[in-house]
């Protein structure tokens, strides 16, 4: 496992802010900066010539932009997962951020403990977002219309039991694994088997991204 180090491209324009980065993530044994580039252009050419298991990627690049560069990256490679670094995150960047394919966020100034933790997590196939990013996916997709018009669809490939669908939609709205037992009348154990279950099918780490990943995909209508 040491061995196999997690490949990053940084792609930031404030040099001094990069060079900090860089510095700080170099320190770490299991990180390895393949390459840099200050604008989106440089950062797709440079996807394109070296094997990476992540994109750390500030929003606002000159050129075409950050949401436009990770656009491009995920329609090229899909599995490559995409580290948004921003200096604010409103609720209109997040829907475009989510559109864009990114699999999440970290807002400059974050704790490094904090960062390394994401880049490990999103390279690992998890999403990142903060409970504000949460909230937001959920009350966007609450009003997103075509919900209805694709579900048939997507029914198709969702992996989850009726039961686990179940499950999920009551974690969309909040609830507690006692809180969803009693709903259902079922044990906290049974839940707890059901929710362990979800993770695994869905390939996230915790409940929170359980209920994005739903979402996104529309396995879940949300309450």
């Amino acid at each position: 496992m040491s061995s196999s180090k997690i490949k990053i491209l940084l792609v930031e324009d404030d040099e001094l802010f990069r060079l900090g980065l860089r510095v700080r993530l170099q320190q770490e044994t299991g990180l390895e900066i393949i390459a840099e580039a200050e604008d989106g252009e440089t950062a797709i050419e440079l996807v394109n010539q070296h094997p990476l298991n992540v994109v750390l990627l500030d929003i606002g690049l000159p050129g075409i932009g950050g949401i436009e560069a990770c656009h491009q990256i995920k329609q090229k490679y899909p599995n490559l997962p995409v580290l948004v670094l921003t200096s604010h995150a409103e609720k209109s960047l997040i829907a475009r951020l989510i559109a864009a394919g990114a699999q999440g966020y970290c807002l400059k100034g974050i704790a490094a403990e904090k960062l390394l933790l994401a880049l490990r997590s999103v390279a690992a196939g998890a999403s990142w977002w903060d409970e504000t990013a949460t909230k937001e996916i959920r009350s966007s997709f609450a009003f997103d219309s075509y919900n209805i018009r694709s579900e048939n669809i997507l029914k198709a490939s969702n992996p989850l039991t009726h039961r686990e669908e179940e499950i999920l939609t009551l974690l969309a709205a909040g609830k507690t694994n006692h809180q969803i037992a009693e709903t259902l009348y079922i044990t906290d154990g049974t839940v707890r088997v059901h929710v362990h279950a979800i993770l695994h099918k869905l390939g996230v780490g915790d409940r929170q991204s359980a209920v994005v990943v739903a979402l996104q995909k529309q396995l879940i209508n949300p309450l």
